[in-house]
C-alpha cells in the first residue's frame, strides 16, 4: 500500500515489519575535484581503521536466500585454469550439492577464450535449472552480443564505485563514470539481457554520494524496461565490517539497509561478493544475509584473488545454522569436491581447513582423544560422518599418549572387520606407545602412518599376551 508522497520522502506499509514506514530519501551525486579516499579510515601507513557512528539498523532476513558460485570466474582468475572436463564436473557437483531446491543458484562464467565457451556449452548441455549459468563480461557491444548469441539471460558487468577506482584507475569524475556505467547498463538491456552490476571496491565508495545515487538510477531502469537489475556488492579488499554501530563505507549492515530502504532494491536483487584479506569474509557474508542480502557470491574452497572469495561449503554451513535445515541440500557432496581439488585437480588444500582439509576433524592430543573414546560429541562439532561423510580421527605423534594410540587402533580394526576394542591401558597399547616414544626420542618430529603404526601394532601383539584373534 503506498501514501502520499511529499519532498522526496515517502511512506508505505511494510509487509515484512507491519508497520508503516518513512522509506527513500533520494540522493542526488556529489561530484569532486578530487577523490575521496577516507584517509582518515585508510591512510594505506597502517592498519585500516574501524569508526562507529552508533547508527545501528534493523535486521531484515529475507524470507529467502541462497548461494552464487564464482569458481569458475573469480576462482580461476587466482589459480591454474580448470579444464573443460574439471568445469564440467565440479559444475555437476554444485548441482547435487545445492539439491532440488537450488540453493546454489547461478554459477558464473568467462566468454573471452574459445576453452571458456566450450565450458559453458559443456555445462548447458547437462540441463539442470540450477545452476543457472550466467557470465561475466567487460563493458563491449561485442561482449554483449556475444552474451546474447549464447542464450544467457543474465551477466554481470563491472561497474566500479569508489573513488580509488573511477578517479585514479579509470581517469573519470563522478559523473562520467555514472554517465558511461548507464549508458552500458542500458545497451545490455536493450538487448533482452539481465544485468548484474558489480559495485566493485564499495566498501571504500562514498555512499551517499556516489553509490545510493546510482543505485537509485538503476532501479528507475530496472523499472522503465522490465527487466530486473542486480547489484551485486562488491567487498573487494575486504574491508567490510559487520559490528553493529559501524560507520560507512564499511558497515555490511548499514550497505544493505541502504540498497533495500533507500534504494528501493528487492532482497532477491541483491548479491554479496566478499573477500577474505581480513578473516572477515564468512561473518560479513552471514551479515549480508541477515541485513536484507538474498544471495551471497562465493568459490569453492574459498579459492579466488589474493586471500580469497568467502569458501563456498562455509556458507552451506551458515544457511543450515541460520535456517536450522539444509533445504535438501547434499552436504556429503563436499567432501567429493575435496577430494576432487585434491586427486584430479592436483589443488592442496591446507589440512587443518575447516569442512573440507585432511585434518579438519582429526586430532593429535591424547586428552581429545580420550574424550573422543568416551563420547565422541566432546570433541567433534557434529556428526561429520553423516553430513560430510567424514569420520572423526585421530592422528598419533608424541602428543597422542595411550588414548590416541587406543582410538587409532579401534577405528582400524573396525575398519577391517575385526570385532574387538581395546581400552588405553591394554598391555598392546602401553607397548606401541614405548616404541613411538624411542622413535621421537630418536628425533622422529613427522606425524605416524597408518601403515607405520600398522607395523607398530604387528610388532607389539608378537611382544605382550593379547586378547585379539589375528
Amino acid at each position: 500500500m503506498q501514501f502520499k508522497r511529499e519532498h522526496d520522502i515517502r511512506i508505505a506499509y511494510s509487509e515484512q515489519t507491519n508497520l508503516i514506514e518513512q522509506s527513500a530519501y533520494h540522493y542526488s551525486l556529489q561530484e569532486r575535484d578530487t577523490p575521496n579516499l577516507y584517509r582518515y579510515l585508510f591512510d594505506y601507513e597502517s592498519v585500516p581503521k574501524v569508526s562507529f557512528n552508533h547508527r545501528v539498523v534493523p535486521m531484515q532476513m529475507p524470507a529467502e536466500i541462497w548461494i552464487t558460485d564464482t569458481t569458475f570466474r573469480d576462482g580461476q582468475q587466482s589459480t591454474e585454469p580448470y579444464t573443460v572436463k574439471q568445469i564440467k564436473d565440479l559444475y555437476s557437483m554444485l548441482h547435487r550439492l545445492g539439491g532440488p531446491n537450488g540453493l546454489i543458484r547461478q554459477s558464473e562464467f568467462f566468454v573471452y577464450s574459445e576453452k571458456d565457451r566450450r565450458a559453458l556449452e559443456a555445462c548447458m548441455e547437462l540441463g539442470y535449472e540450477f545452476p543457472e549459468i550466467t557470465t561475466w563480461i567487460r563493458a563491449s557491444s561485442k561482449d554483449f552480443q556475444l552474451v546474447k548469441s549464447l542464450g544467457i539471460r543474465e551477466t554481470g558487468v563491472l561497474v566500479s564505485c569508489s573513488d580509488y577506482h573511477i578517479y585514479n584507475k579509470m581517469g573519470l569524475t563522478r559523473q562520467s563514470a555514472l554517465d558511461k556505467y548507464l549508458g552500458v547498463i542500458s545497451e545490455i538491456l536493450e538487448l533482452g539481457i539481465s544485468p548484474r552490476c558489480h559495485f566493485e571496491d564499495i566498501t571504500r565508495a562514498d555512499y551517499y554520494g556516489f553509490v545510493l545515487p546510482f543505485a537509485e538510477e538503476l532501479h528507475k531502469l530496472s523499472v522503465a524496461s522490465g527487466i530486473p537489475i542486480k547489484i551485486r556488492a562488491c567487498d573487494t579488499m575486504g574491508y567490510g565490517v559487520s559490528y553493529s554501530g559501524a560507520a560507512l563505507p564499511r558497515s555490511i549492515p548499514g550497505i544493505m539497509y541502504g540498497l533495500t530502504h533507500y534504494a528501493g532494491f528487492d532482497p532477491a536483487q541483491l548479491e554479496f561478493h566478499g573477500h577474505n584479506d581480513f578473516y572477515k569474509v564468512v561473518t560479513n557474508s552471514a551479515s549480508a544475509w541477515l541485513y536484507g542480502c538474498a544471495g551471497i557470491n562465493c568459490s569453492l574452497l574459498g579459492i579466488g584473488e589474493r586471500t580469497g572469495n568467502c569458501p563456498l561449503e562455509a556458507m552451506v554451513m551458515e544457511y543450515a545454522s541460520l535456517r536450522g535445515t539444509t533445504d535438501g541440500m547434499d552436504t556429503t557432496v563436499i567432501t567429493e569436491i575435496a577430494e576432487y581439488f585434491t586427486n584430479e585437480i592436483g589443488y592442496t588444500i591446507p589440512p587443518r581447513t575447516p569442512f573440507v582439509g585432511s585434518d579438519f576433524n582429526v586430532t593429535k592430543a591424547g586428552i581429545h582423544a580420550d574424550g573422543l573414546m568416551k563420547d565422541e560429541e566432546i570433541y567433534n562439532i557434529f556428526n561429520t560422518e553423516k553430513i560430510l561423510n567424514r569420520r572423526a580421527k585421530v592422528a598419533i605423534d608424541y602428543n597422542s599418549g595411550l588414548a590416541g594410540i587406543a582410538y587409532w587402533l579401534n577405528r582400524y580394526f573396525e575398519e577391517h572387520g575385526i570385532d574387538r576394542k581395546v581400552e588405553k591401558r591394554d598391555r598392546v597399547v602401553v607397548s606401541m606407545k614405548e616404541m613411538i616414544d624411542a622413535a621421537y626420542a630418536d628425533g622422529r618430529t613427522t606425524t605416524l602412518s597408518d601403515k607405520e603404526l600398522v607395523n607398530y601394532f604387528r610388532t607389539a601383539d608378537e611382544q605382550a599376551p593379547y586378547d585379539i584373534e589375528k
